[in-house]
């Protein structure tokens, strides 16, 4: 046991706390990229999009892997908005507003986007309508990313930032920052705290998107 155990009991279990909330947050990590990367898919497929599919870095620091995430859902609110600009440019005004009008028929809503997306694609599967109105009538996948990217962008910052999403270590990398016990309680404390306040602002956010991806996905299996 190290001295620094000695004089601060309590180290120990900060110290698998911090592990566990680690972990935690790797998982819900884990679950967006792969959430992402379903979206992303619908995108490519149906909307004629090419953004590129992402992994986690198990040999990068979490703010790595928060920065490759928030460059993916950078580029998915950037195509979402050029759906929006498309319909916006090819529509009559009084068609475009329709696509917002929550009385207008959604069958309605999908044969007006249909068309433009037959003019931008060529021969464009029904599909491209229903999700294109799915997207631009879903504001809370537009929220939930908003969110998110804020929420990864704080957490890359962080304390967090820095450690390597790689478990194996995580408690000898925090002891060798550290000289004197007293040092070492309060940078675990700070670190445990830290992970609290924004895995429980991140696993909300999380479950939200993907809620919200898994809406587009269904729908797009119904089409199907």
């Amino acid at each position: 046991m190290a001295l620094s155990d000695l004089l601060y009991p309590d180290n120990p279990k900060r110290k698998q706390e911090l592990i566990n909330l680690h972990q935690e947050l790797l998982d819900c990590m884990s679950t967006n990229f792969c959430a992402t990367n379903e979206l992303v898919g619908v995108l490519n497929e149906h909307l004629g999009c090419t953004i590129p599919h992402i992994q986690m870095r198990e040999s990068s620091t979490v703010k790595e892997n928060c920065d490759i995430i928030i460059q993916v859902m950078s580029e998915i609110q950037h195509q979402v908005q050029k759906i929006d600009s498309d319909m916006k440019e090819k529509l009559e005004p009084v068609l475009y507003q329709k696509l917002y009008d929550i009385k207008e028929p959604e069958l309605e809503k999908i044969a007006i986007a249909q068309r433009v997306f037959s003019i931008i694609l060529g021969e464009a599967a029904s599909t491209a309508g229903a999700v294109a109105i799915k997207l631009l009538g879903c504001n809370l996948l537009t929220l939930t990313v908003s969110k998110l990217i804020t929420l990864l962008a704080q957490i890359g910052a962080s304390v967090l930032g820095g450690i390597s999403i790689t478990i194996i270590g995580l408690g000898i990398e925090m002891i060798l920052h550290a000289i004197l016990g007293a040092v070492e309680r309060n940078q675990l404390l700070t670190a445990v705290r830290s992970y609290e306040k924004h895995l429980a602002e991140f696993k909300a956010a999380s479950e939200k998107y993907q809620r919200a991806i898994h809406e587009v996905t269904s729908l797009v299996r119904q089409q199907v």
